[in-house]
């Protein structure tokens, strides 16, 4: 509402307290106990300005992840379980086509390994005892067998409470598919020449345009 005169009923709303307070050096006013409220101001302080920069990033992180679950109220296991059995899924999938599409299909099964091959690494294992590990306990059914980078071992994720999104793994999921296919339509490449450094002559700055 900008003006006075566009206050209407479905503007008006009640609240228990508006009090005008003072906190450090600026004034704020604070309304307080509203019944249903369409929007709340969450207050960040801190002894520095990176520490709140730090707060309002944590808060922001918070907020996004309950945003994601209430448009799809679904979780997944973390730590490349995920990864794993769409890799094992899509190596089934691949079998059964005739065509050169085999290869490709393969080829995304072993680029999505690439996750928990990471997790694993930076986890001071060796990358590839853990993908056996994973292999064989997907292929026995522990669907959300992923990389426990904290206890040094292959777990279940869900047990642990490793869990993120699934609105968040489908977007990563496709925006790196969208990427790579983006790469590979590139047909040719232009590349510019690098800026050539500017000559001093007579003390005047030159450029040389050849």
């Amino acid at each position: 509402v900008t003006k006075v005169e566009d206050i209407s009923p479905d503007a008006l709303g009640t609240a228990k307290l508006v009090e005008e307070r003072k906190v450090a050096d600026e004034k704020m006013v604070f309304v307080e106990g509203c019944p249903n409220p369409k929007a709340v101001t969450i207050l960040l302080r801190g002894g520095a300005e990176h520490i709140v920069d730090e707060a309002e990033r944590s808060v922001h992180d918070a907020l996004s992840v309950i945003r994601n679950i209430m448009r799809e109220p679904r979780i997944v296991a973390g730590g490349g379980a995920v990864e794993i059995e769409l890799a094992m899924r899509l190596r089934e999938y691949a079998r059964k086509l005739p065509s050169k599409e085999q290869l490709a299909v393969m080829k995304y099964a072993e680029a999505l390994e690439t996750i928990p091959s990471i997790l694993a690494q930076t986890a001071g294992l060796e990358p590839v005892d853990v993908l056996a590990e994973l292999r064989k306990r997907h292929s026995a059914g522990e669907k959300w067998a992923g990389v426990d980078v904290i206890g040094g071992k292959v777990a279940n994720m869900m047990k642990l409470n490793v869990i993120e999104p699934a609105l968040v793994k489908k977007q990563v999921i496709k925006s790196a598919t969208e990427a790579a296919v983006m790469i590979l339509r590139i047909d040719d490449i232009i590349a510019a020449a690098p800026p050539k450094e500017k000559e001093k002559k007579g003390g005047k700055e030159e450029t040389s345009f050849d």
